[in-house]
Parts: structure tokens; C-alpha cells; sequence
């Protein structure tokens, strides 16, 4: 059975040590709301494989680039917000290339029909006052 990439699977000192981290600076960063592991009945932390890259992409932010955690803390807000804007114009595609099959489905109907219209005498009835 394979695990999803937002179970929570991995104790402290395990994540710590996929990320590189010492295990404070993973409660640090919860604590400023830059990751939000999941918890157990017994309210203890789980970590998953998006946790990890997340504590990773962190690193990579702070330590290559220099930001602050503030910064950091605004660049993944905005990193969430374009991959949903992503999300949503895929979605968007999608309906609107259902709607050119309907549109072009009912164009064809009515294709079928004016030809088969066409194709049929016309008998005219007459009436006689």
C-alpha cells in the first residue's frame, strides 16, 4: 500500500533528519506558521512527504536566497496561490473544451436535420374557401 504525499508518517527526529534539520527548527517554524504537520490522538507530530519538501523549499529560501522567514513565509503563500490559480484554469480548459464538443455536437444535429429538412418533398396543402 502506497502512503499519500500529505499522510503524516514520520515522527520529529525522522523529519528532522530527511531534511536536515535539528528538530527545534521544525517547531520553530510551526510556531510561525510555516508548516502545520499532522497530529495524532495523542497530539503528537507527524510529518509528511509535502512536509519535508516544504522544510526543504524552506531551506533553500533562507539559506540560497537569503529571505527572512517573514519573506518565506510570503513566498509560499504566493507559491500556494498560483499552483491553485493552476489548478483552477485547468479545470477551466477542461470545461470550456466540453463545452466546444456540446456546441460543435449540436451543430452537427442541426446540420443532420436542415439536410434531412432538405431532403424530404415538401407537399403543400391548399385550401379551398
Amino acid at each position: 500500500m502506497e502512503k499519500e504525499p500529505y499522510e503524516g508518517v514520520y515522527i520529529i527526529s525522522i523529519a528532522a533528519k530527511l531534511a536536515e534539520m535539528h528538530p527545534q527548527t521544525l517547531r520553530m517554524y510551526e510556531r510561525k506558521g510555516l508548516l502545520r504537520p499532522s497530529r495524532t490522538p495523542k497530539n503528537r507530530r507527524r510529518y509528511s512527504d509535502e512536509d519535508i519538501r516544504r522544510l526543504k523549499r524552506i531551506q533553500e529560501l533562507t539559506q540560497l536566497e537569503g529571505l527572512n522567514l517573514e519573506g518565506v513565509k510570503k513566498v509560499l503563500e504566493m507559491e500556494e496561490e498560483i499552483a491553485a490559480l493552476k489548478r483552477e484554469i485547468e479545470h477551466l480548459r477542461i470545461e470550456l473544451e466540453n463545452a466546444e464538443y456540446r456546441v460543435r455536437e449540436q451543430i452537427d444535429q442541426i446540420k443532420r436535420q436542415f439536410a434531412l429538412s432538405r431532403a424530404k418533398p415538401m407537399s403543400i396543402a391548399i385550401r379551398k374557401d
